[in-house]
């Protein structure tokens, strides 16, 4: 057993938990950590995709209810559930969509720190913006979108492609330009993630399942376990932080890690790759 490894592991599994359902980018936050643990490499990368697998099952359990909601209103023809889930469905397809044509690219030229600290200090900018404009609420609860407010957080979700952006700062504050209220669209982001990322784990592991290794197990129970536990804690945590803050914290959190990925790139303290 490398006690060093599964440290590493441990350490990815809260950065991936804490991160990945707050606006400051789980896969920036991913790719700058595992650049200072030297652990990016492709085994590195699917590790990645069993932990983001943990974080979504974290926000499933804490909405079950919901998820049962819904799933019985299928069987019942409950329009309520069958709207949202039809809504979802829609925000879901534009990142799909791009992904599957342009992800690849995305991938090989994008996915780096220096790339990970000029988005997050551009994506601050969008939230800083959106959080002075004046917030006009035309939509209340997750449950009042109608399609053309889902398909348009949906193109917002797909700025997430790129990476530092982050899936949930992208679909949280276009839906806050879109006019939904910080519930709505906090909620709704949960939601999103859930086939977002249950489609990209599933896609993801096929692709690399060469990789798949029983030797590895160790190392991806810890990930998970931390991973699925830090996102739980910080899930219930942020629903309880919007209904009395707005996202300026984020947005200065932002700026302040992009500075710092940049700052020790340019003064040769870290030596990032930018490949």
């Amino acid at each position: 057993m490398d006690l060093l490894l599964l440290l590493k592991a441990a350490i990815l599994g809260l950065v991936e938990g804490f991160t990945e359902f707050l606006p400051i980018s789980s896969t920036g936050h991913l790719i700058v950590v595992g650049s200072l643990l030297n652990f990016n490499d492709e085994r590195g990368k699917l590790f990645e995709i069993v932990i983001q697998s943990a974080a979504i099952a974290a926000v499933m359990w804490e909405y079950r209810e919901k998820i049962f909601i819904l799933i019985n209103g299928l069987n019942t023809r409950n329009d309520a559930a069958q709207r949202f889930i039809l809504n979802v469905f829609i925000a879901f397809l534009p990142l799909a969509i791009i992904g599957l044509l342009f992800g690849k690219h995305i991938k090989a030229a994008l996915f780096n720190p220096i790339t990970v600290a000029v988005t997050s200090i551009a994506g601050a900018f969008f939230i800083l913006w959106a959080e002075k404009r004046k917030h006009v609420v035309s939509v209340e609860t997750a449950d009042d979108l109608h399609w053309k407010d889902a398909l348009k957080v949906g193109f917002a979700q797909a700025l997430a492609l790129i990476p530092g952006m982050s899936r949930s700062g992208a679909t949280i504050i276009g839906g806050l330009f879109f006019g939904l209220s910080r519930k709505a669209a906090t909620e709704f982001t949960f939601f999103l993630a859930m086939p977002t990322l249950i489609g990209a784990t599933i896609y993801e592991l096929y692709k690399e399942r060469a990789l798949l290794n029983s030797a590895d197990l160790d190392m991806w129970v810890v990930g998970a376990v931390f991973s699925f536990a830090s996102a739980f804690l910080c899930v219930r945590w942020l629903l309880r932080y919007i209904s009395s803050h707005d996202f300026t914290i984020f947005a200065w959190y932002r700026i302040a890690f992009g500075l710092l990925v940049l700052g020790t790139y340019y003064s040769g303290l870290v030596e990032w790759s930018i490949t």
